[in-house]
């Protein structure tokens, strides 16, 4: 029948790349690491050394998971093929509906797949910290704000990261001021590393009685979280510690005593802040953490020899700097800036609908790498 045979010849059509994306995923080398890595931990002595072990396991895993994740992929599109064969030898249009959407399942899972090849970069695999910042324009811009950290906190749920919130300061009527994320999953630094700029809306204002159309601009700022297998020297001197008592969103406590810590980097003005533990100590080391990711970040996106090239590099939060503008009226609709990515669909995006915009990037970014690679050769 035609209605088969046509989802038959998409189907066939995808047969190469899926092919082609062992190679790109490095297939036959992941299934030698994992053999190497198996070998060590039947080794007597291994769990000598935990911290290791630990390591060894983990990268094991994941390693594991991408292999059944592509083995996955092949599966699905033989099941679909032979569902096919079979509705359209028998000439049963009633399984038409659930060909379609198998063959749309196959196709998803190899974009998903497909996409991961594009995440290089040295710290893509991190776990990602997520700092929200508002913009000037008090309320207005506070209220934008929590959107954002609303938007990304459910984009992170979506796609089975844990989210923790590690500092959340309120806004003076409503939103916030400022906030941090720990996106903890692998390849959330190098999926959110795309959303790092400043965030334009244009919205009729429900905090202004007379329904004026305003413009509020919000910043995000995403960073690798550094692991203790990353060296990154800072000095004692050149950080400044506070205490103060956490609160968390909506005003409630999360702790009587003062427990939430702040550390500011002197030689660059740089601020972070943890109130996520009960612990004053336990604060302190998720600070360093992320100030020595903030740090990391930088040194490596300005091309700098050491930590101590840092000057600082603060964006101004209006009108010029924006990455992406969000469009509530006169008519609806998200356009990212670098891509020209856009969508009509303003309120799935604000329930965490990203991905046609990271994929937007990812996809423009690798394309620049290849195109300066060919240059310089």
């Amino acid at each position: 029948m035609l209605q088969f045979e046509e989802l038959k010849l998409q189907l066939e059509a995808l047969e190469p790349d899926i092919k082609e994306l062992a190679n790109a995923l490095g297939l036959d080398k992941m299934k030698m690491e994992i053999e190497q890595l198996e070998q060590r931990a039947a080794q007597p002595g291994f769990w000598d050394d935990v911290e290791n072990s630990q390591k060894v396991l983990q990268k094991t895993g994941a390693l594991k998971n991408k292999v059944n994740a592509y083995d996955e992929l092949v599966t699905g599109y033989e099941d679909t093929m032979a569902l096919i064969e079979l509705a359209n030898e028998e000439e049963d249009l009633s399984l038409l509906d659930e060909a379609q959407q198998e063959l749309n399942a196959v196709v998803q899972n190899y974009e998903k797949q497909r996409l991961q090849t594009l995440l290089t970069g040295e710290y893509d695999s991190k776990n990602a910290i997520l700092t929200f910042h508002a913009g000037a324009g008090g309320t207005e811009a506070q209220d934008w704000a929590e959107m954002l950290y609303r938007m990304y906190h459910k984009w992170a749920e979506q796609h089975g990261f844990k989210v923790v919130e590690v500092d959340y300061l309120d806004g003076e009527e409503a939103g916030l001021k400022s906030a941090v994320l720990l996106i903890q999953g692998e390849n959330a630094y190098g999926y959110l590393k795309s959303e790092s700029g400043v965030h334009r809306l244009v919205r009729v204002s429900p905090f202004d009685a007379s329904g004026r159309r305003h413009t509020s601009f919000a910043s995000l700022e995403v960073m690798p979280e550094i692991d203790n297998t990353v060296e990154v020297e800072i000095r004692p001197e050149d950080v400044k510690m506070d205490v103060y008592r956490a609160s968390g969103a909506g005003g409630q406590k999360v702790n009587k005593t003062s427990s939430a810590v702040r550390l500011t980097h002197i030689p660059t003005g740089i601020v972070v802040a943890s109130q996520v533990e009960r612990s004053q100590y336990q604060n302190r080391d998720i600070a360093m953490m992320m100030l020595k990711s903030k740090l990391l970040e930088i040194k490596e996106r300005e091309h700098l020899e050491k930590i101590e090239d840092i000057k600082g590099v603060q964006k101004e939060i209006a009108w010029g700097a924006q990455i992406r503008s969000y469009v509530f009226m006169p008519y609806t609709m998200v356009k990212d800036h670098r891509t020209g990515y856009e969508t009509g669909n303003i309120n799935a995006v604000m329930d965490g609908d990203l991905d046609g915009f990271i994929n937007a990037y990812l996809k423009a970014a690798s394309l620049n790498k290849l195109n300066t690679d060919f240059t310089e050769e």
